[in-house]
């Protein structure tokens, strides 16, 4: 017990309970330092399996360590710590205790040795996660019950294929697995469901803007990179994640480049690079694997730099679409030097961090004569450079002026800024740091003549071609519907005429009721009413002759033989 007490996830459940009691700079430090206790925690435990713990007839591993998990936990709790200091001015008092609980929730995911301590955080993740979206304001309410629909749906799945795996004989160890039956099909499936794979794809980019300009930092952080996790650990080199990876790159692209909110454009642009992760899950391969576990550690690191300075824009101007913005870097300098960081690690410049990964699983592909693919996330990587890696630095701070002059960032914005920033540029200075954490030896030199020289002219197509068709394409500004659609307008239809039908057939029902209560009950007031035939008095020779006709029944039933 005492060892289990020191689990980094369970810290972090607890600071976020605590927290709904505390306020203003004392919540800021639990926030932020419960998370950097936990990683000490978390580099002083010996890699290897953790206590047990029995439940029924199992013994629960909830806490392991090994590289793989390591990593994540690492980076979850690196920018738990970001973004608890970014967010000092949120004035929710549920949005940072959500966030901890969260954040704890996807540690213990990522450290669960067992499927049914897995399922357990998977599901609190889920809960936490709502609460997140939930804080951001009125607005938020009916995407947080869609988002909340979505994650039970992929929890129903996850439940079902444990049930039939442990059914089957299995066990309850979390291990690498083959989808070759209906329950670990189940499992693939819920797994997927939080990866924003097809065809829910479309939460990510429906509920994750709708949370507050603080809120969205920790959404983009952790459900889907457990996700990447664990197909990571249970679904390595199952073909079928290619294709589903590649649909999700594109459709990522395809929709990041006709929205207009700028935190719609990066919620899409999740979609697509946790879409790379899946591909490279799908082929497998050592060099594949480490590539994606450190594309998810980058990831994570640029995309919440990205999103500090969407949420600082938001939170000066309370603007949010590219139509409305413009001509920033006047008033936000340090906002805009931190952005284009961002801009180019996302970009996967060379000296930033997306560079020394992200060509690790293009690599990977070329080395499968996977070429297809290889020529598919090459294309992609030159679309993300369009998107996330200019046309959003470009519509928020250098396009036409809109003559705002906001104030500059809050200092505490900055700090969480800066740490991420840190991380971009740190990484890809120093590649090997990270490279010594991965799961598998690395052989692998990011900095070659072919490797430099290869992303630069990845880079510069996709400035060109933004540049040449940005004039074309207009920001969208009304709701960018897919397969969305059949269950936020189609559904609600259905259950509309449903409910009118239904109410129809209620009032319909109601009537035969009624009418056969008003038969019934005149039946009884026509015998047993105030004038009825029973209520009425009799004759005393009509009763002596009712009396005698009984008594004569009476006897003829027992007394006459058989």
């Amino acid at each position: 017990m005492p060892d289990l007490l020191m689990h980094p996830a369970l810290w972090l459940v607890v600071a976020g309970l605590v927290l709904v009691f505390v306020r203003g700079l004392p919540r800021t430090v639990i926030g932020a330092g419960v998370p950097v206790l936990a990683l000490l925690a978390l580099w002083n435990t010996p890699l290897g399996a953790g206590p047990t713990v029995p439940f029924l007839d199992f013994e629960l591993s909830p806490y392991r360590t090994d590289t793989l998990s390591r990593l994540f936990a690492t980076v979850f709790l690196i920018t738990t710590t970001a973004g608890a200091i970014f967010s000092a001015r949120q004035g929710s008092r549920t949005e940072l205790p959500a966030a901890l609980v969260y954040a704890g929730s996807a540690v213990g995911a990522v450290l669960a040795a067992d499927l049914i301590s897995l399922f357990v955080w998977w599901e609190l993740m889920a809960v936490a996660s709502t609460v997140v979206i939930w804080a951001g304001g009125e607005s938020a309410r009916a995407a947080s019950f869609r988002y909340l629909m979505v994650h039970f749906f992929g929890g129903v799945l996850l439940m079902a294929g444990i049930t039939g795996h442990v059914a089957a004989g299995n066990g309850i160890a979390f291990e690498a697995m083959q989808a070759d039956g209906i329950a670990h099909w189940l499992i693939l499936a819920g797994f997927l469901v939080n990866a924003g794979a097809p065809p829910l794809w479309s939460w990510i980019a429906d509920a994750y803007p709708k949370a507050s300009w603080s809120g969205m930092v920790f959404l983009s952080a952790f459900t889907t990179k457990t996700a990447v996790y664990v197909l990571m650990r249970g679904f390595p080199g199952t073909e079928i994640l290619i294709p589903i990876g590649m649909a999700m790159v594109f459709y990522g692209i395809f929709y990041a480049a006709v929205a207009g909110d700028i935190r719609r454009i990066l919620a899409y642009a999740i979609v697509n690079q946790v879409g790379f992760m899946v591909v490279g899950v799908g082929i497998g391969s050592e060099l594949a694997l480490n590539g994606v576990a450190a594309h998810a550690f980058a990831h994570i690191a640029y995309k919440a730099l990205l999103l500090m300075t969407a949420g600082a824009v938001l939170y000066r101007t309370g603007r949010s679409h590219c139509a409305d913005l413009g001509g920033l870097w006047h008033a936000m300098r340090f906002t805009t030097v931190l952005a284009l960081i961002g801009a180019m690690a996302a970009m996967a410049l060379p000296l930033f961090s997306a560079f020394v990964t992200k060509s690790m699983m293009v690599s990977a592909a070329a080395e499968a004569h996977l070429l297809w693919v290889w020529l598919g996330l090459s294309v992609a990587s030159a679309c993300m450079v369009f998107n996330a890696g200019v046309r959003y630095p470009f519509y928020v701070f250098f396009s036409k002026d809109a003559g705002l002059r906001p104030e500059p960032a809050p200092l505490s914005m900055k700090l969480g800024m800066i740490v991420m920033a840190a991380i971009c540029v740190g990484m890809g200075v120093m590649p090997d740091v990270l490279y010594a954490q991965l799961p598998y030896a690395v052989d692998y030199v990011p900095y070659t003549g072919s490797h430099v020289v290869h992303q630069l002219q990845v880079v510069l197509l996709g400035m060109v071609a933004f540049f040449a068709v940005r004039r074309y394409l207009a920001p969208e500004r009304g709701r960018l519907w897919d397969l969305d659609w059949v269950y936020r307008e189609f559904g609600t239809a259905l259950t509309r005429i449903a409910g009118s039908g239904i109410r129809a057939l209620q009032r319909g029902f109601g009537t035969a009721v009624g009418n056969a209560i008003g038969l019934i009950g005149g039946r009884l007031r026509q015998h047993y009413g105030p004038t009825g035939v029973l209520a009425r008095t009799w004759a005393s020779g009509h009763m002596v002759l009712w009396v005698a006709i009984l008594l004569l029944m009476y006897l003829l039933l027992f007394y006459v033989p058989g």
